[in-house]
């Protein structure tokens, strides 16, 4: 429940009354997608708005807010500022915001640091930017989006979009890697019809290309450049270079939402390119509060806006820019007939799901639904309430042009398209797909029931790193598909992994068709059958997210680690294991062949994003030090070990003791790849096969038998010792009410063997 403190007495009764109504967050996912989220900032100075436009006018950097709450957790000394170019505007009461939590101290919510609210400019539905996020998120990577209701000192700002920041923490999530080159395509300075981020190679000279991208890495100018100069001059040549089926999939949403303040708009903008692990650049869409025709502008060549009314944007053709050279990626995709076909694959795949099914119009509804009371008690939209009601079926005027109902656009589009002879065009259909012999280092065997096609491609990877490679497939009765010409077809290849993803592309002369869909951003996956390590086996041990002073690695830096340990008595190979900082992708980082780990020994893996393998393990994601989770399991659903953890301390690991199986807790004398636990001087590994304890648990009295007891040793989990004793070479000893609390105990059995016995009381 929102605790307000509402200044303004005029509204004090409405928004009481609408309280019970709103379903606001609380601990849940700062992203859910059905409550709305709560953020609260307060600023000392009463000339904040002042400040903060004075900001944005100038260096464009961030004014100290004294707190922020995000669902009701305080965080101080927060950096905000406005963002935007047309949405904000020094004259609004509302303008989008950049709430930066770190920006001043080491702090994050949820993982997240940054916070980005868009203030629903140009859209009297409210909705488009988050609807169309939720629905691009079957088809590509992208930002996570829901709503937020925004407080500036106990004052309602308004209802905003809240959307998840582009940077290394959505990258790492991604692209299982966040250090990459990261490039923001929007201009620095405002956007025209002459100033597109538009990939067209200009010359050689950074200089020239300065006002048109953003780096936001460490580097990337010449790759910039050289994607550039490939896709305008060589495109037959980008695919070693770009991901095109990323891009056909935002080229698709682009034509079928009337998408134009995009790449396929007059500026060419609004989207980021991160180089992926397999060196090829990947767009991310990036700013969709004016899709569904919120921005009419097409552009044409380098000079004109190229408005559009709203019946040019329901009859938007399926080529535009095919031969403007201005749009590079659009020329390379619509001159060559395979890209085309799979691009016109991708938009009937998003309109059939979304629009023929009816799904957007569901959704849009259900957001309108949850956020209806905050709009209406939202003084400072730019719509009405009427507007806003009427904004699925009416057309608003927004400036010089009209902004269409969400609905009624979509309805004449689809009615269109069905008009269109490329949209329509028969497709191969592709049924019953089947794979055989999933047996590590074997021969998968892939075969499908495909009609009407011409081509039949399967396509594979055996890592998630991996870029697909193609395979054609025959039905020719030689390549395990039956008969000959019984429409059947066949492909092989070695699996030599564990994992496999793979689909199936195919074509005729008129059209392209996927199996699944939404490839490749969905896909078959495959997992071999190979013996590995039991489930709790190998365990994690201790790691340490925030090295700076701490163990080097070969290369002499102070990066992240991870220690796992060995419980049994057997030397275990790691292959078909998987390390992962997050729980949807558990095969993140994948232990090379013939990784071993010695009986009650040592492992430790270097998080550093680092492919080298010179004398240590280097996994393809960092450790946060804000918090995060550390899995460790066989990526089909059997975890080994787990941790999630908090904000950490530099210099301090979490560890665990006894080895491998003791709770986790900090220490300052970290033990890279040693025993965690030097319990009186002793240092040792469990070792239970000469000894057993019964009961064990125990309530206070036990036994111990074996062979020749000469000492026993009790110490608790601080090292402290709480019980001696010697014997007489005795092969069973009992050991009455010790009075010891509940929790682990560890006893020195003749000065060398440690067991592990667990106290209920």
């Amino acid at each position: 429940m929102f605790n307000l403190e509402i200044r303004k007495q005029c509204f004090l009764l409405m928004i009481l009354l609408s309280i019970c109504l709103i379903p606001v967050a609380s601990a849940q996912d700062f992203y859910n997608i059905n409550q709305i989220q709560k953020v609260e900032i307060y600023f000392s100075a009463s000339n904040w708005d002042q400040q903060l436009d004075t900001s944005k006018s100038g260096a464009d950097g961030y004014i100290m807010a004294d707190s922020v709450f995000l669902n009701g957790q305080r965080f101080d000394s927060v950096g905000v500022k406005y963002k935007g170019n047309s949405s904000y505007n020094a004259t609004y009461s509302k303008n989008p915001l950049h709430i930066s939590l770190n920006e001043f101290k080491n702090q994050s919510f949820q993982g997240y640091k940054d916070v980005k609210l868009g203030n629903g400019y140009a859209d009297p539905s409210m909705i488009r930017e988050v609807l169309s996020y939720n629905l691009l998120k079957n088809y590509m990577d992208c930002p996570k989006s829901n709503f937020a209701a925004l407080y500036i000192n106990g004052i309602y700002i308004g209802i905003y979009a809240n959307d998840e920041s582009i940077n290394k923490k959505f990258c790492s999530e991604h692209f299982n890697s966040s250090d990459n080159i990261l490039i923001k395509c929007n201009p620095i300075i405002n956007p025209g019809p002459n100033t597109k981020s538009n990939l067209k190679f200009i010359n050689s000279d950074t200089t020239s290309y300065l006002n048109l991208y953003e780096i936001k890495s460490a580097t990337g100018w010449k790759d910039l450049m050289a994607l550039c100069d490939s896709v305008t001059n060589k495109p037959a040549n980008a695919t070693s270079i770009i991901d095109w089926d990323r891009w056909l999939w935002m080229l698709a949403f682009n034509n079928a939402f009337v998408n134009l303040d995009s790449y396929s708009g007059v500026f060419a903008q609004n989207y980021y390119l991160y180089k992926d692990n397999s060196k090829h650049f990947c767009p991310i869409v990036w700013d969709l509060n004016m899709s569904f025709g919120g921005f009419p502008f097409l552009g044409n060549s380098n000079s004109s806006l190229g408005s559009l009314s709203i019946a040019n944007m329901q009859q938007l053709a399926l080529n535009i820019h095919a031969t403007d050279s201005y749009w590079p990626i659009i020329n390379a995709v619509q001159n060559d007939p395979v890209l085309k076909r799979k691009y016109l694959a991708h938009l009937r795949t998003i309109m059939k799901e979304c629009i023929e099914s009816g799904l957007y119009l569901t959704m849009a509804n259900q957001y309108r639904s949850l956020i209806d009371s905050m709009v209406t008690l939202d003084a400072n939209k730019f719509y009405t309430n009427s507007q806003f009601q009427n904004s699925l079926t009416a057309s608003t005027v927004v400036g010089s042009y009209s902004v269409p109902g969400i609905q009624s656009l979509m309805d004449s589009r689809l009615t269109f398209l069905k008009s269109n002879a490329e949209y329509t065009a028969v497709a191969p259909a592709i049924a019953n797909v089947v794979a055989t012999n999933a047996v590590y280092n074997g021969t998968i065997k892939i075969k499908t029931n495909v009609q009407q096609a011409s081509t039949v491609i399967l396509n594979y990877r055996l890592t998630l790193d991996d870029t697909f490679k193609q395979v054609p497939m025959y039905d020719d009765g030689l390549h395990d598909d039956g008969a000959a010409n019984d429409l059947t077809y066949g492909a092989s290849f070695v699996m030599n992994a564990l994992h496999a993803q793979y689909y199936i592309y195919a074509e005729n002369s008129n059209a392209g068709q996927f199996s699944p869909e939404r490839a490749a951003h969905e896909y078959y996956t495959l997992t071999a059958a190979f013996a590995t390590a039991g489930k709790g086996d190998i365990r994690i041990n201790e790691f340490l997210a925030l090295n700076q002073a701490d163990t080097v690695d070969e290369a002499g830096q102070h990066e992240d680690w991870i220690e796992l340990y060995n419980t049994t008595g057997n030397t275990l190979n790691l292959f078909g294991l998987y390390l992962t900082d997050l729980y949807s992708t558990p095969t993140k980082y994948a232990f090379p062949q013939n990784t071993v780990i010695q009986p009650y020994s040592y492992l430790t893996v270097f998080a550093d994003q680092d492919s080298s393998t010179a004398k240590y393990l280097h996994c393809n994601f960092k450790l946060s030090g804000s918090g995060e989770m550390l899995m460790l399991s066989d990526g089909n659903g059997a975890v080994s070990d787990s941790i999630t953890f908090g904000v950490q301390t530099t210099d301090v690991s979490i560890s665990r003791c006894p080895n491998g199986i003791g709770a986790f807790s900090p220490t300052t004398n970290t033990t890279f790849n040693a025993s965690n636990c030097n319990i009186g001087g002793i240092i040792n590994h469990l070792k239970t096969e000469k000894y057993q304890l019964i009961p064990n648990p125990s309530s206070g009295s036990f036994r111990i038998q074996g062979k020749e007891i000469k000492s026993i040793v009790i110490y608790n989990t601080l090292g402290e010792k709480v019980f001696e004793n010697s014997y007489d070479s005795l092969n069973e000893i009992s050991i009455e009410s010790l009075h010891l609390t509940s929790g682990i105990y560890l006893i020195n059995i003749n000065e060398g063997i440690i067991m592990r016995l667990q106290m209920l009381n």
